[in-house]
């Protein structure tokens, strides 16, 4: 990586989590982009980050599990701790979203059943989930980097917009004409033990998005992330743009 960001101007690091599953590795990733973009001198770093939600509760909640030991949701938490390797640097602190192109990227999308009737399933209520597209995040970054100086030392958090499981739904239907969405809307606890790889992260996830919302919708800005992208997408131009890549 010294070698890759030697010369650049900047640094926009992102870890993925769902490669490895660990909140180590990826806490061991963004150590090693730290010390390159230390090394290599470059002007600014963006770090794609999340809150930690172990502050959102006390040690001992015990409305989800902890995880690897002693994460709620690994891939924030991990990432939040993960901050303080760039401390020092000339780093803004990007807070993003849930991806929408987790749809078809994690096959979230709605499934139709042998009744014709698509349905999905979340433990989220019907509280109002922070989303964005992920091009979109991409853009962000490219706005912060030509802002200059302005938001060094600062955190960014962005949204595309915020939505429930069934106002998606409802959008999903008319975007892609496949008739009405069902929700089923079930106990974070039921989520957790669906048994896929990932099912008690996406568990404690949903259920910090639930729980929580009032926190996690207030440090993003849809206004703040259209500043920095103009081309920000709604949920509803997301869906136009990719009707092809959701499978249903």
């Amino acid at each position: 990586m010294k070698k890759a960001f030697s010369g650049a101007h900047g640094v926009y690091a992102v870890t993925n989590f769902w490669e490895h599953f660990s909140g180590e590795k990826e806490k061991a990733q963004a150590k090693n982009i730290a010390e390159a973009a230390k090394a290599a001198g470059v002007k600014h770093v963006i770090w794609s980050t999340l809150e930690d939600t172990r502050k959102l509760m006390e040690p001992g909640d015990t409305r989800m599990p902890m995880l690897q030991e002693k994460y709620r949701v690994p891939h924030f938490d991990a990432k939040a701790e993960a901050d303080a390797y760039f401390s020092g640097l000339p780093v803004t602190y990007l807070v993003t979203s849930f991806y929408w192109d987790n749809l078809y990227m994690f096959k979230l999308a709605p499934t139709k059943g042998e009744d014709g009737v698509y349905s999905w399933t979340f433990p989220m209520g019907d509280a109002k989930m922070a989303g964005i597209a992920a091009e979109d995040i991409g853009k962000v970054a490219y706005g912060i980097f030509k802002a200059g100086d302005q938001y060094i030392g600062k955190r960014v958090g962005i949204v595309g917009e915020n939505l429930t499981i069934s106002e998606m739904g409802d959008k999903l239907s008319k975007g892609l004409g496949i008739g009405p969405v069902k929700y089923n809307a079930v106990d974070a606890n039921t989520y957790r033990g669906f048994g896929f790889p990932g099912a008690d992260e996406m568990g404690n996830m949903f259920q910090v998005y639930r729980d929580f919302e009032k926190q996690v919708v207030g440090a993003r800005s849809t206004d703040v992330a259209r500043q920095l992208n103009p081309q920000l997408q709604t949920f509803d131009q997301w869906v136009s743009k990719n009707k092809s890549r959701i499978p249903v």
